[in-house]
């Protein structure tokens, strides 16, 4: 079909603007501002138009609106502003409510080794997707199907399995808690808990910690704690970029005499100073300073400072005892105390100073600070979980607060910031290949089903299980599997060596490229999307980073009468599946979301008069034991005392220490442009930062193109992955440090780098070498 000549963007295809040479500028010192709101409205006119900007903008986040599709920082309960979004969130917005369209048309004038030569990039600027599409054995174009057609196609493939573990059901973070509920129900109904999702990859080793440790793997704090905190501690976490809306909250917390620490290798604009372009000092003035220290610590030296802290608070309180250490705390609450304070008799300061790269005086004045504070916080993203001790890490942190019985306290408590804006709530609704028997006995006992025991894969072993032959049917509900994980090559041809690969996705990327000997893209409704049901217009439900759960409800309208909501995805092809006299009344479901959250609170403790209280203005906060009552779902009903030994990452000679990240025009896999503002790199995303003094002693120059090649010591020896032509930049980075973006370095990260107890890929510790391109 050729393009239309009045333009609609339906059909016609846009101009989109390849990556180009580097362009650098000093990064920015201050973060959002009028740049800020510039970005988001010239996104929003791009990709929407003046009118359905407005209609979407000025709704996001609001009571009677929807909620962001990004992040799952959670608002301040009853002060909800006029435009409450920030840049990227408003990003997300127009990616997703945009008037341009992926048409069969589009499929037909590209087949699919056309598309494989295209960026990710270039993939999701195409538009939403219209309509399903199936690329059948040896076809090179995929070609429309009707929605009884695709889901015949999964259910003859499910129906031919030799076992439920042959099909894999993977799901990203920002499914609502119906969506994943149900999502879940068919998996277990199926007879498998192959429930592989994204926080296998970003914060499974928070979730394994804190489960030990305090016996829940959430997050023990809400957004008043963190404004009534004195002391903020950020490790390994860029706000600005990953989670703008908390700049907010630390401005507030700043204001009411906060101290904030930022721990990073990098330095970040979003924790140097604060623009709030909704107050007239944050469009006329120089906005809000916040954090008061800065401690650019090596690649995975997080857990060195914690047990360096952790020994000065101990040799403090011996020097005075009953003044540092929460005894009242530590004796009715805890296990393992002794056992710990023994560990730090072998704590060298001076080593800990040589592993993180800090002065003897840097670690001190922490450990002051985290002795006189009287409510600490404690928060932490990626930078953290995805290293090889990364559980160890986190538990290290949680040993320094709880010997100042910082759990269930106002003002104080763990806060893991977690990415996609359900994450947590997808786990919560049974996305895990590990639930316990209380939550499978609950839904078995509900739906007259039997859920099997055994647990399943989770991301890393779901591909080693593909690579095997083992997954026949592979099924993702929303993200961009291939880009998400690790070791991208061998991901994709993992995916290659299923019989059925299945996308539930709103745009087009990578993961639709590679596909099993027959693939399905089966479009859905996001979030901006109005819903209805026989008339009826839809909620949804998330749940965000601290346990708080509200309603989104979409308002326009989709993009074709193709679209399908996840809701009805998955309930109509159970229908297809397993009859429709199956125990689970799946017609009944989907016709009336009301009804599944009905069904929810019947299964997991803390959801009841779900629908009555989710309709309050500000949602409700699901229980949390450690914060309400300092209470622990333990053996021993006690908070536990982790003793890890010491771990950092040691830089091999001539090696470097990698980190993959994101730009501030990314929102995880998902890439809406070439320019990384706050780090002043523009143009192009292939660029590796190195100090400037390891650039000279590599014998390498700024500028210079090289190939970065990982080496990573396994079970059959030495492995190498490479990835070509990146550039060199100078860059405030530690001594043996780099960093670069992903999805492009995905590739250097070997499914067998993982995290002990968790694994989760450790993308923040990679061992690298630069070779002249």
């Amino acid at each position: 079909m050729s393009p239309s000549p009045q333009g609609d963007p339906r059909t016609t295809e846009p101009s989109i603007t390849e990556p180009r040479e580097v362009h650098r500028k000093h990064p920015k010192t201050w973060a959002a501002g009028v740049p800020a709101v510039a970005v988001a409205l010239k996104r929003g006119l791009e990709q929407m138009g003046p009118v359905r900007t407005a209609q979407t903008l000025f709704h996001l986040n609001q009571r009677n609106g929807f909620d962001c599709p990004g992040c799952a920082w959670p608002e301040t309960p009853g002060h909800r502003k006029h435009a409450e979004f920030c840049e990227n969130g408003a990003k997300a917005v127009a990616e997703e409510a945009t008037r341009r369209a992926v048409t069969p048309e589009f499929f037909a004038r590209h087949g699919v080794e056309d598309l494989r030569t295209r960026s990710g990039y270039w993939l999701s600027q195409q538009g939403r997707l219209a309509h399903p599409m199936y690329l059948a054995p040896g076809d090179t174009h995929y070609r429309p199907v009707s929605w009884d057609e695709a889901y015949g196609i999964i259910a003859d493939e499910l129906g031919a399995l030799s076992s439920p573990d042959e099909a894999v059901f993977y799901t990203s973070g920002r499914t609502s808690n119906e969506a994943a509920f149900v999502y879940q129900l068919f998996a277990r109904s199926l007879g498998t808990n192959n429930l592989p999702d994204c926080s296998n990859m970003c914060h499974e080793s928070s979730g394994a910690a804190l489960g030990t440790s305090i016996g829940i793997g959430k997050g023990s704090v809400t957004v008043p704690d963190l404004e009534a905190a004195d002391l903020i501690l950020i490790a390994g976490q860029n706000p600005g970029t990953n989670h703008p809306r908390m700049l907010a909250t630390l401005e507030k917390a700043k204001h009411n005499g906060a101290r904030i620490v930022a721990i990073n290798p990098l330095p970040e604009a979003g924790l140097m100073r604060f623009k709030d372009p909704q107050k007239v000092g944050g469009v006329l003035g120089s906005g809000t300073p916040l954090a008061d220290d800065f401690l650019q610590l090596r690649l995975g030296s997080d857990m060195a400072l914690f047990r360096g802290v952790a020994r000065l608070l101990r040799d403090a309180e011996r020097a005075a005892p009953g003044t540092v250490f929460d005894h009242e705390f530590l004796d009715e609450h805890c296990a393992g105390v002794d056992d710990y304070l023994a560990l730090l008799d072998d704590v060298d300061l001076d080593e800990v100073a040589d592993i993180t790269g800090l002065t003897r005086k840097q670690i001190e004045d922490l450990a002051d600070a985290v002795r006189t504070s009287q409510r600490i916080v404690l928060c932490w993203a990626m930078g953290l979980t995805q290293h090889r001790h990364a559980v160890a890490t986190i538990a290290e942190g949680t040993n320094v607060l709880l010997l100042r019985g910082m759990i269930g306290k106002p003002g104080a408590g763990l806060c893991p910031v977690r990415g996609h804006s359900n994450v947590q709530g997808d786990r919560t609704m049974g996305i895990y290949e590990k639930m316990p028997e209380s939550f499978l006995a609950a839904l078995d006992a509900e739906f007259g089903i039997t859920s099997p025991r055994k647990h399943g894969y989770d991301t890393v072993a779901a591909i080693k299980a593909m690579a095997a032959g083992r997954v026949r049917v592979f099924m993702a509900m929303g993200g961009n599997f291939v880009s998400a994980t690790p070791d991208t090559e061998a991901t994709a041809a993992a995916l290659g060596k299923c019989a059925l690969t299945v996308h539930v996705s709103t745009k087009l990327n990578e993961s639709h490229l590679a596909t099993g000997r027959h693939a399905l893209i089966l479009p859905t409704l996001g979030r901006t999307d109005l819903d209805v049901v026989d008339g009826v217009p839809q909620r949804v439900s998330v749940e965000d980073s601290m346990s708080v759960v509200h309603l989104s409800r979409g308002s326009l309208p989709p993009v074709s009468d193709q679209l399908r909501s996840e809701v009805a995805i998955v309930c109509e092809l159970a229908q297809r599946a397993f009859g429709t006299d199956h125990a689970v009344p799946w017609a009944q479901l989907m016709s009336d979301y009301d009804v599944i959250r009905d069904r929810i609170e019947r299964v997991i403790p803390g959801f009841e008069d779900f629908n009555i209280r989710v309709r309050r203005s500000d949602g409700f906060v699901l229980p949390h034991p450690p914060r309400d009552s300092r209470s622990f779902d333990t053996p021993d009903g006690k908070a536990h005392f982790a003793h890890h030994p010491l771990e950092w990452v040691p830089i091999p000679e001539g090696r470097l220490i990698l980190q993959t990240l994101r730009s501030h025009d990314q929102y995880n896999t998902t890439v809406y442009g070439h320019d990384d503002r706050y780090r002043g790199i523009s143009g192009n995303r292939r660029v590796v930062m190195v100090n400037p003094a390891d650039i000279t002693a590599l014998g390498l120059r700024d500028g210079q193109h090289v190939d970065i090649v990982s080496e990573f010591r396994g079970s059959d020896g030495l492995e190498e992955r490479r990835v070509h032509d990146f550039e060199i930049v100078a860059y405030d980075t530690p001594r043996g440090n780099a960093a670069a973006y992903y999805p492009e370095t995905n590739p250097l990260v070997p499914l067998d780098s993982v995290a002990k107890e968790s694994n989760t890929p450790v993308s923040k510790a990679v061992v690298i070498r630069l070779e002249p391109a």
